[in-house]
């Protein structure tokens, strides 16, 4: 044989290899595990309540939103569907979007807290 046709075998062996090593690791890396159950989200708002599924992940839990997308949870994820789909408009002042639907519309893991002063 030829030296160009060692040369070709010898990248075309690379080249099969590499390419199922990238597909293992991207596979692995990126897996998501199976539906692990569903959690329910009741409005504070009277605008109902919303039912989704979640799931572990390597990097935490998420939950999925009506529309297919799964984000992660952040104080539980029963909070985060709630301020992400039936209260994400509850909190905002003016029309302003600023804090629709981030943590900082979330209760904590006591529940809502009020506090109400009265005279």
């Amino acid at each position: 044989m030829s030296r160009t046709r060692y040369t070709i075998a010898g990248l075309l062996a690379f080249a099969s290899l590499s390419s199922t090593m990238v597909a293992a690791t991207a596979r692995t890396r990126n897996a998501a595990g199976p539906i692990q159950g569903y959690v329910v989200a009741h409005s504070h708002d009277g605008n109902g309540s919303i039912k989704a599924p979640w799931r572990d992940t390597a990097r935490g839990r998420q939950v999925r939103l009506p529309h297919g997308t799964w984000v992660y949870c952040r104080t539980s994820c029963s909070e985060t569907l709630r301020v992400q789909t039936i209260d994400i408009w509850a909190n905002v002042n003016n029309g302003s979007l600023i804090g629709a639907g981030t943590i900082q519309n979330e209760c904590g893991i006591a529940g809502c807290l009020h506090w109400e002063w009265s005279f």
